[in-house]
């Protein structure tokens, strides 16, 4: 009984990790109609952040707030200077956004060369629960995704932001029109989608220049899974692959469960290619 709670606590934890990555790559592929395909990288600036941080003796939250402000900052220049030529070819956007990608993680590996580097948890220890002891940061990541996606679901649905975020990118002119300034909305989107990865991985992963890659594939294969056209859709595709990456590993070689979870994505899309929840379509 503790050996499958504890184990339940694992898969909750690393899929809670794994939709805060999606939330952002769902949010622009929804809104925005192009795949980020830099989302690994912003991943990995995030996660580079928070080191620099603690290598400077700051406290590691420092770190980890400072973290998705200068990575949706720095999205917000890469959209208004790059990004934004691309939206009416979305293969030629996913091609830039793949180059973006390689020169940052290039970048970084020149900064850190091949080293793995580590950062403490920011809060040690375990709760325990009876005989039960689980990672206080492992909870602490479960709550703050939690927290997160109600913000996002708030931010995105019940504000005026929102709602000007919205009529931007489902009707650009008539945004113009009542006066919305669509390309700061095209930014602050991109922006926003870009902000919300890395800064909480670095204590759970090693820091290396190719962590963002793992993720990428897993966020883009969670977003094809969800459905593209939604908020819930990506959110539920992670949920899926996240708990899918992390179950399959306790009862086979993780090779093996790397491999059947993108065979059982694949035959998924094949059959029910809008994903799990339809939206509009991209």
């Amino acid at each position: 009984m503790a050996n499958a709670f504890v184990a339940t606590f694992e898969i909750l934890s690393f899929g809670a990790i794994i939709v805060l990555i999606v939330l952002g790559l769902g949010i622009i592929a929804s809104m925005m109609g192009i795949f980020n395909f830099a989302q690994g990288e912003f991943v990995l600036l995030g996660a580079y952040i928070t080191y620099l941080a603690y290598a400077r003796g700051l406290p590691i939250w420092a770190g980890m707030v400072a973290a998705p402000f200068v990575v949706g900052a720095l999205g917000f220049v890469l959209e208004a200077l790059i990004i934004r030529r691309f939206y009416a070819a979305p293969i030629v956007a996913m091609l830039g956004t793949y180059a973006l990608g390689l020169i940052i993680r290039e970048s970084v590996r020149g900064l850190i060369g091949g080293f793995y580097l580590t950062v403490p948890e920011p809060i040690g220890g375990s709760i325990d629960i009876g005989a039960m002891h689980i990672s206080a940061w492992r909870f602490t990541i479960i709550v703050i995704t939690l927290l997160v996606m109600g913000g996002c679901y708030l931010l995105l649905s019940r504000t005026s932001f929102g709602l000007r975020m919205r009529a931007t990118l489902e009707n650009p002119s008539l945004a113009r029109a009542s006066g919305i300034s669509t390309p700061l909305m095209y930014g602050a989107t991109f922006a926003f989608g870009s902000a919300l990865a890395g800064a909480l991985i670095v204590p759970v992963f090693s820091l290396y220049a190719d962590l963002g890659l793992r993720f990428l594939i897993q966020g883009f294969v969670a977003v094809m899974v969800g459905g593209v056209g939604s908020f819930i859709g990506p959110v539920a595709g992670a949920g899926v692959i996240g708990t899918l990456s992390a179950a399959l590993p306790w009862v086979m070689a993780p090779v093996v469960a790397d491999v059947l979870v993108f065979v059982l994505a694949i035959v998924f899309i094949k059959f029910r290619p809008q994903g799990l929840i339809a939206g509009k379509g991209v």
